[in-house]
């Protein structure tokens, strides 16, 4: 069993749609605060352009742990 773990940021750009940047393994002592200082810092930087306009606002953050069972491996 393996166990995966993302952090996804979501923002609201400038036509008002959820965007999403997500990033594998985030560090484990991942702080509410210092995630929302890299939004922030997302935002004012204005680095990521999606097709509905610059990110203009924090919407949501979460770490989503996965655990994938490997039931079947093919042979080699």
């Amino acid at each position: 069993m393996a166990t995966t773990t993302t952090l996804r940021m979501s923002f609201k750009n400038q036509t008002g749609n959820t965007v999403n940047i997500s990033l594998d393994n985030p560090k484990p002592d991942l702080t509410a605060a210092a995630v929302e200082t890299a939004m922030d810092l997302v935002i004012a930087k204005n680095i990521f352009t999606t097709s509905g306009g610059d990110l203009v606002s924090k919407y949501d953050a979460k770490i989503i742990s996965t655990e994938t069972t490997d039931l079947y491996t093919p042979p080699v």
